[in-house]
């Protein structure tokens, strides 16, 4: 079995104004270093309207596609740009979690990771933000338990920011399980622990400004990895952002690379004990290229070596 690898070039089609972090050059970093893996390389197929539709209503993909520009930027917030190849980027996203979750649920990979831009786990019901645009993270989720007919999946997120799109999105979902951690206090302000969804499967687990490595192994040993065990999903989807890096410029949390392999490999061993090993995993954050480039090859050389 393999570790299957999903991108496309159009995802280098969205670009960003001068000086944004979220920028082509980070997806051209990742691809770099990953290019010496040996890896099952699948093109990033165009998102279908009915999967979008999954998680967001007609009107907000209509107004979407309709807000691309011709030429240079469409501003939809302070901090998220459309340019003239961001929607079809944005579908490739999309579409890239959900075929992982074919390829994997299918038994052709054994683990993927989706190297794909704009990230997603900002993006809410009716509203794109923090650089996102679809829910590429609750999109896999609910494809594998519409399509696929699963009754349990989770999706960990371990982005320095908080996932408010993906909590959003699954607020309601008593078949999703959604485990994020987070610095706090930081943008977008949510994710405090009392937030915890209609049906008690949102676990929000904040993370003290300049803290490190040894808090974050603690809080998933005593809070995250438990609660994952006792849900026992059938599939385990990975909100990977890599800004919790120690040199990320956008936040204050002091995490080092082999953070990244310890948290990446302790979720391959719970994914052996409890759904065959299967897991999906989908950029989001990241912003000093070189910290970005290093850990998610630590990351995925870690979803490799589990496949194997």
């Amino acid at each position: 079995m393999t570790t299957a690898l999903l991108t496309h070039a159009d995802c280098l089609g969205h670009v960003t104004p001068d000086g944004h972090p979220e920028r082509v050059a980070r997806l051209e970093h990742i691809l770099h270093a990953l290019e010496a893996l040996e890896l099952k390389r699948v093109t990033a197929p165009l998102a279908a309207d009915d999967d979008l539709l999954r998680i967001h209503p007609e009107s907000y993909i209509r107004d979407i596609r309709a807000a691309r520009p011709a030429d240079g930027f469409a501003q939809i917030d302070g901090d998220t740009f459309l340019s003239p190849g961001s929607v079809d980027a944005a579908y490739r996203a999309a579409g890239a979690a959900v075929r992982a979750v074919d390829l994997v649920l299918g038994g052709e990979a054994s683990n993927a990771f989706c190297a794909i831009r704009p990230p997603g786990h900002h993006a809410e019901t009716e509203t794109a933000m923090g650089f996102c645009l679809f829910g590429n993270a609750a999109l896999a989720a609910k494809h594998a338990l519409d399509h696929h007919g699963l009754n349990r999946v989770a999706v960990v997120d371990f982005d320095v920011h908080h996932g408010n799109g993906t909590q959003d999105l699954l607020w309601d979902e008593a078949r999703a399980l959604v485990i994020t951690s987070q610095q706090m206090p930081l943008w977008p302000g949510s994710g405090r622990p009392e937030e915890t969804g209609v049906h008690d499967t949102v676990l929000n687990i904040p993370l003290a400004p300049g803290s490190g490595g040894a808090e974050m192994r603690a809080a998933y040993e005593t809070k995250a990895f438990p609660r994952l065990r006792a849900f026992r999903p059938e599939l385990i989807i990975i909100s990977a952002g890599f800004d919790a890096h120690q040199d990320d410029p956008l936040a204050n949390l002091n995490w080092a690379t082999d953070d990244f392999v310890w948290i990446t490999a302790e979720l391959c061993r719970i994914a052996d004990e409890v759904c065959d090993g299967r897991i999906v995993s989908t950029l989001e954050g990241g912003y000093d290229l070189n910290a970005l480039a290093q850990a998610t090859r630590a990351h995925v050389e870690e979803l490799i070596k589990a496949a194997r």
